[in-house]
């Protein structure tokens, strides 16, 4: 079963593929993913990484949680399912007028 690490911390050097450089060494990766702005394409300083077998998550987070990476020290963690918003829910960037 796949599992997904948050990666906090990333130099805005960083590349998927110097992410992936890092942590192939642990097991397979299904997938890399550095999260950039939409408006500027800049790295915002962090990513995931996707392992096929949970056993290889483990090992990297225990190798690599404090660990440096392209000159910053890194958080590697479990990456928590973000809560879905309900259809009634705005975001704090839209426009038009909100209700209370």
């Amino acid at each position: 079963m796949n599992k997904k690490l948050f990666i906090g911390g990333l130099s805005w050097n960083t590349s998927e593929e110097r992410l992936r450089e890092a942590f192939e060494q642990f097991g397979d990766l299904d997938d890399i993913r550095i999260i950039t702005d939409r408006e500027t394409g800049r790295s915002r300083g962090f990513g995931f990484v996707t392992f096929t077998e949970e056993e290889s998550a483990q090992k990297a987070i225990a190798e690599m949680d404090g660990s440096s990476l392209d000159g910053r020290n890194i958080k590697v963690n479990e990456a928590e399912e973000k809560p879905r918003r309900s259809n009634h829910q705005r975001s704090p960037r839209s426009t038009g007028p909100q209700f209370r």
